[in-house]
């Protein structure tokens, strides 16, 4: 190995399984072995035991549903008003000026702090879930959507100025295309973000979700079902991360350029 040298794809797809390999490796050592109790830490084949009995008895699949729409609903919610927010800020400095400070005090408030006055104000149903989501996600997007598209070459817009662009035309034509394979990126990112907001909007007066069975699996200290449920968010995330990549790849093709 040499620092930056790149691996090809096939070389990542090794690794990276080599990884999970070594990982369920030591966690079967750890776990067979006895030197873990399994009051504490499930082993892998009984995990799979209890995952099964989710599935197929207990309707797992419709919570692992549940907690999907609430993430989707709330990022997106957070992203239809973030994203036109933090291009305004990141173009209009006297928008940013004006939005900055509050947007970057309110960034800092865990989400989680807010559940005991959404719970009050919009009760337990799924519009307290999607709040949460979307109070955890918005201000993060706008500050770094605003960062990006601020950090635009002046070069760019001088040019486009020079051709005769009005301020619309450069928001249009300039700044949007420039910044929008790096707001594509934000997205993904904060999504990973979002998937740790639901989870603990679940975990208080939610009758479905993953969070929820997590809940009641602590409960029975069934760690195997505790760990079904993390790995399982885990696949979720990691496919959808994969999906985002591909998305931004196929309509962002000059960022590959």
């Amino acid at each position: 190995m040499r620092p930056l040298d790149p691996v090809t794809s096939k070389q990542r797809v090794a690794y990276g399984f080599a990884f999970f390999v070594l990982f369920v490796a030591v966690w079967a050592w750890a776990t067979f072995g006895g030197h873990v109790s399994k009051t504490f830490l499930a082993n892998p084949l009984a995990m799979m035991q209890e995952g099964f009995e989710l599935l197929t008895r207990h309707g797992f699949v419709f919570d692992i549903g549940m907690t999907i729409w609430r993430v989707v609903g709330g990022f997106v919610l957070a992203a239809l008003v973030a994203v036109p927010l933090g291009v305004l800020m990141g173009a209009y400095k006297p928008i940013e000026a004006f939005l900055e400070p509050f947007v970057s005090f309110a960034r800092y408030l865990p989400a989680s702090a807010f559940i005991p006055l959404l719970i009050l104000w919009a009760g337990i149903g799924e519009l307290q879930k999607l709040l949460v989501i979307f109070i955890g996600s918005v201000f993060q997007i706008i500050l770094m959507v605003a960062v990006t598209v601020g950090g635009t070459r002046r070069d760019l817009v001088e040019a486009a100025y020079t051709l005769g662009a009005g301020d619309r035309g450069i928001i249009r034509r300039v700044l949007l295309p420039s910044s929008a394979p790096d707001i594509a990126e934000i997205l993904r990112l904060v999504l990973g973000w979002a998937w740790t907001y639901v989870i603990v909007a679940e975990l208080i007066g939610s009758s479905s979700g993953i969070g929820h069975m997590i809940t009641d699996s602590q409960a029975l200290l069934n760690t195997g079902q505790i760990i079904f449920g993390i790995i399982v968010i885990g696949l979720i995330g990691l496919i959808s991360d994969f999906l985002f990549k591909a998305v931004n790849a196929w309509l962002f093709p000059w960022k590959l350029a």
